[in-house]
């Protein structure tokens, strides 16, 4: 049965009639022969404007037929002394650092992609100086590869000899990161991309974002594209795959995937038993890409010619990638046993050829060592419309640095080179090195002068492509700050109203985007709960975005909050994908510095999924030099009711404190979130454009709904909300010898706190002040800082000479009020909510984890009897008053 047999047969008999004639090939001229002419037949089908679906797989061989490659432009001899020189240079600026310090670093990838990279310099990528205001292209470099890149930079000139030399040596200044580091090296990289997999969604995320920068009229990014490179192995990362279909459906022709196919990983072969290319070439297609295969060099075309019966492309597909990269390190005689001796008719095709001619095709021939062909698929590349292309790229790991690095499994744990392979290396290159110049000591970087052919060709190159590349251009712009009417509406507290702190940020953040000046530069990023959120009022007049607009009718167009979708829509609704979203997230971030355009990104998620599940591209985030908001809804281990153990957030605090870019919050009321998005407007966006700060801010705000107070009065308080702790309510009035206390508490464990406070001094007769504390990881971040400079702690000050210990609450570990623990000189008692979450009520969970008000007043009086301020008999009364015997 066949799915197309419930469906009527205008004509069975013209069927039966190309059924028989198929069968026909088939006998006579046998399956192969029979599969090909099909593919021709699809082929020619979907030429003729009939729409086929396109097959997943095609021939293990060159996409662009050699015939149809055009001619090179510039200048191929100069740009191949310049590939040399560079070559030249980043082998050695890794082989001296290791000399010198064991530094690390890797030659092997740049070695394999060179000619990647420099057609790509030379003809393709365009800069920032250029016509397009300041965009050029966004280059998503291989992390690996960086040697390579600063060796280009040193012929350039951006780089000197001496800067070289600190590669991997940062600490004592103007050293080179190791990897592609914007916030180490910022008017050079402009990605990060060296946690494998994060380079290939970020980048797909940034072309998206590129389109929706133009769609919303803010600029026309039209003339940009954004390329990554990527290695085979690095594929394997769930990130790298996670949003194909994104760059797919939404057409992203913007997008060029380079992925360096050198068949290696870091252990061994990426695929030893099967075929990588084979298998991402299926993947991409299914994902909507257009795929370019370039994997075999110009030696291979006569063999291609002269096999007429398809056995060489069979082999060629049938033969698995571990294989092939043996090759490329065995002489002619076994590859001409083990690669053509399978077969007699590939047999008789290598009877042409002696041994050496054999190990060179077979061995080392592959299209990513040649210009000619690497121009033609990234020609073909931009031309193609309405997809993304991937292209498919074959090389050698170690091409050039010699039989002792090419294709070797433990190439890249290889770092350095010994004098003998410099000297080989140098002979394969014809390079102008002589041997007086290659003794024993370091081997020398080589430069062929700054007037020379290659550097005045290297530079007209760039400026005819609008400027050096990779290059990072951070113009801020002052961004007019919002009135202040949106944020006294949350100052003046809710009067009876109930209300949660996350509703409270959304409604500010509604005001905010209704603002004439800045309104249309917030970017929502929302991985599908805005409902949740309960910003689903922000859905007709913000929009969501969709470059289709909105093709079919919305189930609830007759609401007045219906699903809208729009071609300029402002929010970015993601869908169920925290790594989507945070690559949406950073894309508009840095549209500052990518695009010279400032946004203001808020990425709101539900519980814990998003530090936990994506702290890495926040590091990442950090280290592009980031700036928004980034909104932990439904926070806390205790305050999400009934979602248990996979939700209940209790340590996303903790994770955050570890990011150094970051600054962490976790309001108590209303009014503290409105002073926190204002401070945050005025550090990041402020007036000042030399004094605007690449840092995020991170707010955790709860869905408990609450009575939010009105800020109180007096001095110091929104100092004290910003630095992390201010005195919120003070103890009513007590005796004198009344026994006292502090307690310290932030989010919404504030309340627990007042109410222990009405406990402490109803029932037992004990004073406590409450203090709301905002930021313990910025108390801490302070305290270490006034350390170093001999200056008191602010938190050691605010509580300087207040009476009795401190007891310190929240929803989180205890591990986050900890932090300050070194810089308070009271008696110290940390409570949280260490340990998994459970399903259950508000009122249970924090009993069980004993942060009520009730288990508070008992941990309290422990502590004050055990300084003998109460009874030694107290808090056992206290614990079978409150029912806290189990």
């Amino acid at each position: 049965m066949s799915q197309l047999d419930q469906l009527p047969e205008k004509d069975p008999e013209e069927l039966a009639e190309w059924r028989a004639s198929l069968d026909g090939a088939l006998q006579a001229v046998g399956p192969d022969r029979a599969g090909h002419l099909l593919r021709r037949l699809l082929e020619h089908a979907r030429n003729a404007g009939i729409e086929m679906p396109h097959l997943l797989e095609t021939p293990h061989v060159n996409t662009i037929p050699t015939a149809e490659e055009p001619e090179p432009p510039g200048d191929p001899e100069l740009e191949a002394r310049i590939t040399a020189w560079n070559r030249w240079n980043a082998a050695a600026m890794v082989t001296r650092g290791n000399e010198r310090g064991g530094l690390g670093g890797h030659m092997a990838t740049y070695a394999s992609a060179a000619w990647l990279y420099e057609v790509g310099f030379q003809h393709y990528f365009k800069g920032k100086e250029g016509a397009d205001n300041g965009s050029g292209d966004q280059l998503y470099l291989q992390g690996h590869a960086s040697p390579g890149i600063y060796a280009r930079a040193f012929l350039e000139g951006r780089l000197s000899e001496a800067q070289l030399d600190r590669f991997r040596q940062e600490s004592g200044g103007d050293g080179l990161p190791s990897y592609p580091h914007p916030r180490r090296l910022p008017w050079l990289w402009e990605f990060p991309t060296v946690s494998m997999g994060l380079g290939p969604i970020s980048a797909i995320y940034q072309a998206r974002f590129n389109n929706y920068l133009t769609n919303r009229g803010i600029k026309d990014t039209s003339a940009s594209h954004v390329w990554a490179f990527l290695g085979d192995g690095e594929m394997d990362e769930p990130e790298s795959t996670a949003a194909l279909a994104l760059a797919g459906r939404e057409q992203l022709d913007n997008l060029t995937f380079v992925i360096n196919c050198n068949l290696q990983r870091l252990d061994g072969p990426v695929r030893g038993n099967f075929k990588i290319v084979q298998e991402l070439e299926a993947q991409f297609r299914a994902a909507g890409w257009n795929v370019i295969k370039s994997l075999w060099g110009s030696a291979w075309d006569p063999l291609l010619a002269a096999d007429t019966d398809g056995a060489l492309v069979r082999r060629l597909g049938a033969v698995p990638d571990g294989q092939f990269q043996t090759y490329a390190a065995r002489d002619g005689a076994y590859i001409r046993e083990h690669f053509f001796g399978t077969d007699p008719a590939l047999s008789a095709m290598a009877a042409a050829y002696g041994d050496d001619e054999l190990a060179r095709i077979v061995g080392t021939s592959r299209a990513g060592h040649e210009p000619r062909k690497v121009h033609a698929a990234y020609r073909a590349a931009l031309a193609h419309r309405g997809a993304p292309t991937v292209i498919l790229v074959q090389t050698v790991k170690g091409w050039t640095l010699g039989p002792g690095f090419e294709s070797r499994n433990a190439n890249h744990q290889m770092k350095k080179l010994t004098g003998k392979q410099f000297r080989a290396m140098r002979d394969l290159l014809e390079l102008p090195i002589p041997d007086s110049r290659l003794g024993d000591d370091l081997v020398p970087y080589a430069h062929p002068g700054p007037d020379s052919p290659e550097v005045r060709y290297l530079r007209e190159r760039r400026a005819a492509l609008g400027g050096p590349a990779p290059a990072r251009r951070a113009l801020p712009r002052p961004l007019p700050q919002p009135g202040a009417k949106a944020f006294d509406a949350l100052k003046k507290g809710s009067g009876t109203q109930e209300i949660a702190t996350t509703m409270a940020f959304v409604r500010l953040v509604k005001e905010l985007m209704r603002d004439k000046e800045t309104g249309k530069r917030w970017v929502p990023v929302v991985p599908d709960e805005a409902r949740t959120f309960g910003m689903e009022s922000l859905f007709p007049s913000a929009g969501i975005y969709s470059p289709l607009g909105q093709t079919y009718d919305p189930v609830d167009r007759d609401q007045l909050l219906y699903y809208k979708e729009a071609e300029n829509g402002q929010i970015l609704n993601e869908g169920i994908t925290e790594a989507g979203s945070v690559a949406s997230f950073t894309a508009a971030a840095t549209a500052y510095a990518t695009h010279g355009e400032p946004m203001i990104p808020f990425y709101i998620f539900y519980a814990m999924f998003g530090f936990q599940r994506t702290a890495d591209q926040f590091w990442a985030l950090a280290d592009q030099l980031g700036r928004g908001f980034v909104i932990g809804a439904t926070a806390g281990r205790t305050t999400m009711t009934g979602e248990g153990l996979q939700h209940a957030d209790g340590h996303s605090q903790l994770l955050a404190s570890a990011n150094p870019a970051c600054l962490p919050y976790d309001p108590a009321f209303a009014y503290e979130v409105a002073v926190i998005v204002c401070d945050g407007l005025r550090r990041m966006f402020g007036d000042d454009p030399a004094g605007q700060e690449n840092l995020f801010y991170y707010l955790t705000v709860y869905n408990e709904t609450r009575i939010q107070p009105p800020m109180p009065e007096g001095d110091g308080v929104e100092e004290g909300i910003l630095k992390g702790l201010y005195r919120f309510r003070e103890a009513d009035s007590a005796p004198k010898d009344a026994p006292r206390l502090q307690l310290l508490a932030s989010g919404t464990a504030i309340h627990w706190a007042l109410g222990a406070q009405r406990l402490l001094a109803d029932e037992w007769g004990v004073a406590a002040n409450v203090w709301s504390a905002p930021s313990w990881t910025l108390l801490r971040r302070e305290a270490m800082e006034s350390e170093r400079e001999g200056r008191t702690p602010y938190v050691s000050g605010a509580l300087s000479g207040a009476p009795g210990p401190v007891v310190a609450v929240s929803d989180w570990m205890r591990a986050v009020p900890d932090q300050i623990r070194p810089w308070v000189a009271q008696d110290w008692l940390s409570l949280g909510t260490d340990g998994f979450g459970l399903s259950d009520n508000r009122d249970n969970a924090r009993r069980y984890f004993g942060v009520d008000a009730e288990s508070i007043t008992v941990a309290v009086l422990r502590m004050l009897a055990a300084r003998g301020e109460v009874k030694p008999e107290t808090p056992h009364n206290a614990v079978r008053l409150y029912g806290l015997e189990g």
